[in-house]
């Protein structure tokens, strides 16, 4: 009776009894429809084993080459397929190829792993393992034959369902049976040297050391440019997406350069995909220009309408953008956003300059524009030069006109979290560690930049000198949209020199004298070195957020002093009235905060 193996307990596992077989054994012939590269490291050892002198001591036969989708065409096709012929085999050998080479994409790499494919790959090299592609139609069948030594136990088979991967040969639930009748062994090698030796059955095996050898688990050293290159590749996924997937409208192209329109199509990959963009390329590079090609390829692409919510001086700038370009849009003032938005009509994208005025998200405007994009499932288009002011906080909020804060982003504050320990973090700030509420309570830059590398595009001059311009004798210009060259100022600070009277009738020399200039030094200031106070042995032992508060005082103190000091100085350059102001309202805010 023959023994049957369904992997669902060590006794009946196919790949126990298939290494056990083969100890003894000569060699082996497999017939699988589908062979996963990784799962040979389960029989790599006993191929290396095989006693028979002659190559090849193991012959892989593979025969299911089609995708999923071919194979469910040709089930349903109303006509005959057509034969096999030349180019028919090239074809299927090129995708079965390529269907190994994905494999080895799939998951993570491990050192077990790398050490069965580098040895099935010197297997097949000094011809012990031959592996073919049996391409004339499907072959699902799955046959293991092992040719032993033993007089009265020459040729043992396994028929049954697994294949040759993980799975098939140790997992799931599957069912195979041991044949070790002469005859019926026989005639299973008979069909294997059929199928083998077909004509339209092709060697594989130099194309499968090739994949081997350029994968992860090749022996060869990976130059680092070669790793700097991948990297960069799939951090500028979103960037390749957005400039092949949008197109500009044609009246913009005489009108915008190169980086502009590079920056309009990733931005367009941003908002489409992630809801919202933050335009934040620095002043004078034409930020309200390519927002409005934004709008309109919104526009031209899915019939959206804009709502341009932007400072009132910037209302009539707008209205005149809006009419050249023919946008279909409507200009709201910020200060009548409260009063407006409410009752108003949905306008699918909403373009919000000068976001950064947004950083108050208690404000009742914050909350009023909030309310409308969310209500209103609005794209958001955020425009600003300067995003960023006082903390990382200025930019979660702008992010949170289109962002919940709960939302799963897909990414989490790697920094902070290494820092903290998983469940310290989610124990500490009680919000899932993918959310933008996580990053907000990071102070990493690098968790920030991760953060708006997915919402933000931003540019500045260097970076358009350095992967735009052209340069003319040392002078740096770009090509406007009609042929014209516009070159950048060279900016070259120069000194000033005037004279003054020193003989105290002139009164700015007395502004700059020691007297002066050393009260302004002297200053304590302790309203910006609050850490200068902290007791050294406090009555309470301070709290996980109170230590927090207070080591973030100890780092801040200095810088800030040193910063109001500047200030001081500059207000004294400016004049005595300036200076005399700047003195009067930091007495005030003194008072404030005493208060």
């Amino acid at each position: 009776m023959p023994r049957i193996f369904d992997n669902l307990s060590d006794a009946t596992q196919l790949l126990a009894a298939l290494r056990q077989t083969m100890a003894d054994a000569e060699r082996v012939d497999f017939c699988v429809g589908y062979f996963n590269l990784r799962g040979w490291r389960g029989i790599a050892q006993a191929v290396d084993e095989l006693a028979a002198a002659d190559a090849p001591q193991c012959r892989v036969l593979v025969g299911m080459h089609r995708p999923p989708d071919e194979e469910l065409g040709a089930a349903f096709r109303f006509s005959t397929e057509p034969p096999v012929d030349n180019a028919t085999v090239l074809r299927r050998r090129k995708e079965a190829a390529a269907a190994f080479r994905r494999q080895l994409t799939i998951g993570g790499p491990t050192n077990a792993d790398e050490t069965a494919l580098r040895r099935l790959g010197q297997q097949i090299r000094c011809g012990r393992v031959r592996i073919k592609l049996f391409l004339q139609h499907p072959l699902h069948a799955k046959l293991y034959l092992v040719r032993r030594g033993d007089p009265n136990l020459p040729l043992v088979g396994f028929v049954g369902s697994s294949n040759l991967t993980f799975s098939g040969l140790r997992g799931q639930g599957e069912l195979n049976v041991d044949v070790l009748d002469h005859d019926a062994a026989g005639k299973l090698q008979e069909w294997f040297d059929d199928r083998w030796d077909n004509r339209w059955c092709v060697d594989i095996s130099d194309e499968l050391v090739r994949i081997i050898d350029e994968s992860w688990a090749g022996d060869r050293l990976i130059p680092p440019y070669h790793v700097y290159l991948k990297m960069a590749y799939h951090l500028s996924r979103d960037a390749r997406a957005g400039l092949s997937e949008f197109t500009i409208p044609a009246d913009f192209g005489a009108e915008l350069f190169d980086f502009q329109i590079a920056a309009v199509k990733i931005a367009a990959h941003h908002l489409n995909r992630y809801g919202g963009v933050l335009i934040g390329d620095v002043v004078g590079l034409g930020k309200t220009l390519m927002a409005t090609a934004l709008a309109r390829v919104f526009q031209e692409d899915q019939g959206a309408e804009t709502l341009i919510i932007c400072p009132k001086n910037l209302v009539s700038m707008w209205n005149a953008y809006r009419e050249k370009h023919r946008l279909l849009a409507r200009v709201l003032p910020l200060s009548m956003a409260t009063r407006e938005l409410p009752d108003m009509r949905r306008y699918r994208v909403v373009l919000i300059d000068e976001s950064h005025n947004l950083r108050n998200r208690e404000g009742r405007t914050y909350r009023a524009i909030q309310d409308y994009v969310t209500r209103n499932e609005s794209l958001c288009i955020l425009l600003s030069a300067t995003p960023y002011n006082k903390t990382f906080l200025d930019l979660g909020s702008q992010l949170r006109l289109f962002v919940a804060p709960d939302a799963d982003l897909g990414i989490r504050p790697e920094s902070l979290i290494a820092t903290l320990g998983e469940s310290e973090f989610i124990r500490r700030h009680q919000c899932g560690p993918r959310t933008l509420a996580a990053f907000e309570k990071s102070e990493e830059p690098e968790d920030w930049r991760l953060l708006m590398r997915r919402y933000m595009v931003r540019r500045t001059r260097g970076f358009i000198e350095a992967n735009y311009a052209k340069r003319d004798n040392g002078q740096v210009y770009i090509t406007t949209p009609d042929g014209r060259r516009f070159y950048f100022p060279v900016r070259r600070p120069k000194n000033v020199a005037f004279a003054f009277d020193p003989s105290g009738a002139d009164p700015y020399p007395r502004m700059f004298s020691p007297a002066v200039v050393n009260a302004i030094d002297e200053l304590r200031l302790p309203r910006y070195g609050l850490g200068n106070y902290i007791a050294p042995k406090p009555a309470r032992r301070p709290t996980t957020a109170e230590r927090q508060a207070l080591d973030g005082l100890s780092r801040a103190g200095v810088r800030l002093k040193g910063f109001c000091r500047t200030n001081l100085f500059k207000r004294l350059e400016s004049g005595g009235p300036a200076f005399l102001q700047s003195v009067e309202r930091h007495i005030l805010r003194n008072h404030v905060f005493l208060y």
